[in-house]
């Protein structure tokens, strides 16, 4: 490590990835709403298969950044390329299609069963409801869930658990190459959430998806990283695997790890 932490940063944040390599870019993307900054200059690349989780405190841009990704927000200036494609080439409910999407209060429809929860998008996408129905019933499965016993339930009927495992489900159900996930298990008791943790580490070595995941939990981070983006006042301070994060002398990535103990 150098002795600057910007610069060590930002040496970690502009390595060069081969444009084959990247899932999604960001190149020198600002946001400002109302006058007020909440980006400012994100140049940095996702890896295909990997899941970064994007860590930092409350308000320093995490799930904004989340947010450009499938033009929830749309950039100042700059642009964004999802799997080789400027974000506004795309139609954007194409975009949001082609991505999965899970948030912490799960946004399942209380009126649909879990069944039809699950089956929305391939619904749209006009799949045939036998290759329909076998998608849910095989999602069950892997998120722990029976199919039988859950799949005409209502999210009333779950638990906070299983019903943040219907909605993962549901964000996987076309198979989306890419998963955006904002702070999913932050609502959840400590013991369930870290039961969670661990099986979505599990899951993600399985799927070789790509997933962008917010939090402010550090221990969280650890569990569940590929890479760790550090954001502090809409930027992206530090970018790097678990165990470089661990070792950062940046004063923002000290501060969180300090926090562990």
């Amino acid at each position: 490590m150098s002795e600057s932490p910007e610069r060590d940063a930002r040496s970690i944040v502009d390595a060069p990835v081969s444009a084959g390599d990247s899932a999604i870019q960001f190149r020198d993307v600002n946001l400002a709403i109302g006058g007020k900054t909440l980006i400012e200059q994100l140049r940095f690349d996702i890896l295909r298969g990997e899941t970064l989780v994007l860590l930092g405190r409350s308000g320093s841009g995490k799930t904004t950044t989340l947010k450009l990704i499938n033009r929830l927000l749309e950039p100042t200036s700059g642009h964004i390329k999802v799997e080789g494609r400027p974000t506004i080439d795309w139609d954007p409910i194409e975009l949001r299609r082609h991505i999965g999407y899970v948030i912490q209060d799960i946004g399942l429809f209380p009126h649909f069963t879990v069944e039809r929860n699950i089956a929305l998008v391939p619904r749209l996408k006009r799949w045939p409801e036998e290759k329909t129905a076998e998608r849910v019933r095989e999602l069950l499965g892997l998120v722990g869930l029976n199919a039988e016993a859950f799949a005409h339930r209502y999210p009333r009927e779950l638990s906070g658990g299983q019903r943040q495992r219907v909605g993962v489900a549901r964000a996987l159900a076309a198979d989306p190459p890419i998963v955006l996930m904002d702070e999913p298990f932050g609502a959840l008791d400590p013991l369930t959430r870290a039961e969670l943790q661990r099986e979505f580490a599990a899951l993600t070595r399985r799927l070789n998806k790509t997933i962008v995941f917010v939090t402010h939990d550090i221990r969280e981070a650890y569990t569940l990283a590929s890479r760790i983006g550090l954001f502090k006042d809409g930027r992206l301070v530090e970018i790097a695997t678990p165990e470089k994060f661990a070792a950062s002398t940046d004063p923002e990535a000290r501060a969180f790890n300090e926090s562990i103990n």
